[in-house]
This record gives C-alpha cells, structure tokens and sequence, in this order.
C-alpha cells in the first residue's frame, strides 16, 4: 500500500465538506502517513487506541493498532504520553463512530521519546501547575484551544480593519514619551544609566500605547491602526494586569465619537462572529470545561444593539440602585468618582443587560488628549462595558482644536518632548477618533479564561521573570 503524508486538519476537512472534487478525494484516500504527538494511549491486550494530536487543529486522530497487524504491539502499546510518533495505516471512515473516522496502524517510528517524568499526564492540572511549566502547557487542552483561538482573533482584527480600508502602522516600541501620563513606565538604559550621555541622550521608556505615534498617519491616510505590544510597570497582581500587553488601537480621520463607538460595535462583533463560527472546536471547548454561559452570553452581544448611556446617567442608576438597598464594596458614589468593575458590571448586567457605551466623562478622569465637551467638565470619551466583564474597551475623540489641546497639555505639565504632537493640530488638523483594545482582554472575554496570564504566551507580571 502506498501512504500520502497528509496532517489532521485537511482530514477533517474533506470527511466534512460537499464538495464533489472533496468527495472524490476522501474516497481515492486509503495509505496515509500522519506524524504528532501522543495525547492517550490505551491498551486492551490485543487492540489499543491512541489519540494522536499532529498540531494542525484542536481534534485528535485516532489510531487504531493490532497485535496481528503491528509487528511490534508491545512497544507501540508502552509509548507514553508526549511521545512525538510517525504513523502509516489505513484511513477508514467510521460513520457510526464518535469520531467520523480512524487511521488503522501498520508501522509505526518513535520519532520523540517521553521521560517518565513528563508533567503533563491524563489528568486535570490546576492553572497555578501550569503556568510554571508555560513551555509545556501548549500542550494542554486547554492551551491547544486557547492559543489557536488567539491566532485567530489576530487574524479577525487585521481582517476586519484591512476589509475597512484602514493602514496597517507599525508604532515604535522605545518612545520618550508616556501616552497615557500615568508614569508607570519601563526605562530602557544601556550600560551608561546616565540619560543624558545615554544611548538616545535622553530619558526612554518601552511604549504604554501606540496612539500618540499612529495619530499622524491619520492626518495622511485617514484611518489606520496600530497593533503591538505595550509595556507597563505597575505593582498590580490582578487577574486582569500584565506588564507586558498587546493593544489594537485604530485612529479616523473625519471621525466624531459616535463613528468611534460604530466602528468598536463593529470590530467586536466580527470578531465574536469569527470565534463562534470559525473555531467551532474550540468554542465547544471553552463552553462545556472553563464557561458553561460563554456561547449564550456571546450570541447574545452579537446580536445585541449597543446602547448608550452618560457617565453621569450612570451615576443616576448607582444611586438609585443604593437607594432600593443594592450594596456595593465601594459605596461613596459621587460624580467625579472612577467607576469600578462592580459598577461597571451593575450598569451593563442589571440596567441595561446588554452591552452599553458610557460616555461623557469628566475630563479629570480622562487623558489629556481627549476633546473637550461644551459644558466645560466632561470629555467626548466612551468605555464599553459588556455583561460579566465591565470595561471590555475604550475610546474618544481626540481634541484637534489646538488652543485648547495646548492648554490642556500644560495643565497636565506633559507638553515637553510633545511638541510634535501639537504639530498634528496646528498643520492641517481635523476632527478624529479612535480607541483601543487590550487583546489579550479579547481573548479572555471571547474564551471565558478568568486569568490573563493564562491567555498569554509567557505572561509577564512582577512576579520573577523565568522564562
């Protein structure tokens, strides 16, 4: 018999698909030649099974092998789990089965061995376990469909902006200034530490936000976005913070606040509508061992129109809430006051029930660079807040009168080293808008993980680094 090398996915994909030319492939397919990793191995005296996972989709093969057929079953029957195989068989299709089909084993090679110390056994292992072996954890069930899920919404992202019409900028990951003003910075020295003989002569940091950086390419291209890694170095030993991030931030020219809050409406449902259609596997997953809801709650926000609502609207429904006897850990509501996640998730689980954007906030509470509303107190700011989340993203219209924006920069004492940002007003400047989106807050929000260092590659937080 001859073997045609084939990998797991096109396998699912041709026992699934009605196309004919499929078809006609699927029913010429006998020999095939499939290499990957053991996932189980079960042995019945005579018959075994393994779950063999070759790293193309989340779904295993199963291969079925014989004393009769095997010419060394005994040691294909102690292969343990890890161990990386190369398989020849027979593919048969198997209708009746849990699985639409099997690969019936004649040889095999053990291309990788597994000591017996192999962490990762057919067991459940906590995520604390876990992160400390974050080089082995891909291969987990629940990090096989975690990180194929954060492959995909990188693809969502770039395809919903590229299909938009927006550029694609790359935004410089070493700045001299801090976009958001809070000063929670990494400092990038050499040997010197000295910052004015230092490599750029002056005081550097690893980048808080792509914004500043992408908002003169809208004054040229119109819309375009950034997406990259920021850096922030604060003490916060949250299931929500990391020192090391990633961020999709788009910017429009010609854009007011409600185009900005249009366009996050958008973007997040394309890429709930990719998670839910897209990575059927993975979204079954997640909804049956990490979140029985996720499925429900994300049709849901899909289908849902997002309402909006005033900052101090909001405040309204808290006090309301406080006066019919609702309690909240942080109980001094007062306008002027950042909202925390309790009120956030009040506001969108319990008044709205359903995604809101909360607008309008007072300008103390907000960046500099955000436009300043007629009244003199608030921002044309927006901060979405969906059910069992709260914040899931922010944004605004940024202010382009230049008066303004200058005194609002020497207010905040953040106009040196900005003079060029102030350029972007006072040469041909224009109304714009734009947001951002803490990616790997996506992927905990469209996965239903509760822990960002568990959406993460190598989760950098200050605990020690050890990878």
């Amino acid at each position: 018999m001859e073997y045609q090398s084939v990998v797991v996915s096109d396998l699912y994909a041709l026992v699934h698909s009605e196309d004919e030319e499929y078809k006609k492939i699927l029913a010429s397919l006998k020999g095939v030649f499939i290499e990957g990793w053991v996932r189980t191995n079960r042995d019945n005296g005579s018959i075994g099974f393994i779950a063999l996972n070759d790293g193309t989709c989340f779904k295993n093969v199963q291969l079925v092998y014989e004393d009769k057929v095997v010419e060394d079953y005994k040691s294909l029957s102690h292969v343990n789990t890890g161990a990386a195989l190369g398989i020849k068989g027979e593919f048969v299709l198997t209708p009746e089965g849990k699985q639409p089909f099997e690969v019936h084993v004649h040889e095999f090679e053990v291309i990788g061995t597994v000591d017996p110390d192999y962490p990762l056994q057919k067991k459940q292992h906590s995520m604390e376990f876990l992160r400390e072996i974050a080089h082995l954890r891909p291969r987990a069930n629940t990090f096989n469909a975690v990180f194929r899920m954060r492959n995909a919404m990188a693809m969502a992202i770039h395809e919903f902006f590229q299909n938009e019409g927006f550029l694609y900028i790359h935004t410089p990951i070493i700045t001299g200034n801090d976009a958001e003003g809070a000063g929670n910075t990494f400092g990038v020295i050499t040997d010197d530490k000295n910052p004015k003989t230092d490599f750029f002569s002056k005081e550097v940091a690893l980048t808080v936000s792509g914004q500043l950086h992408v908002e003169p390419f809208a004054m040229a291209f119109r819309d375009v976005y950034t997406f990259g890694p920021t850096f922030r170095a604060e003490h916060s030993n949250t299931t929500r913070h990391a020192s090391e991030f990633w961020m999709i931030e788009p910017e429009m020219a010609f854009a007011d606040l409600d185009d900005d809050m249009d366009c996050i409406e958008a973007c997040l449902k394309h890429c709930i509508d990719v998670a839910l259609h897209e990575c059927p596997d993975e979204m079954e997953f997640f909804n049956n061992f990490i979140d029985k809801t996720l499925k429900e709650r994300l049709h849901h926000v899909l289908h849902s129109e997002f309402k909006r609502m005033t900052y101090t609207e909001a405040l309204e429904h808290l006090k309301k809430a406080q006066q019919n006897g609702h309690k909240f850990e942080n109980n001094k509501i007062f306008w002027g006051m950042d909202l925390q996640s309790e009120h956030e998730r009040y506001i969108t689980e319990q008044v709205v029930k359903g995604p809101v954007f909360l607008i309008n906030y007072p300008k103390e509470m907000k960046a500099f660079y955000m436009r300043q509303n007629d009244d003199g107190k608030t921002v044309a700011a927006c901060d979405l807040l969906v059910p069992y989340v709260g914040e899931l993203v922010g944004g605004s219209q940024r202010e382009e009168r230049y008066d303004l924006l200058k005194k609002r920069m020497e207010e905040c004492h953040c106009e040196e080293g900005l003079e060029w940002y102030l350029d972007t007003r006072k040469y041909g400047g224009c109304p714009h808008a734009g947001f951002g989106i803490g990616f790997d807050r996506l992927i905990m929000y469209v996965t239903g993980m509760s822990n960002i260092r568990d959406v993460q590659p190598f989760p950098r937080t200050s605990d020690p680094i050890k990878y």
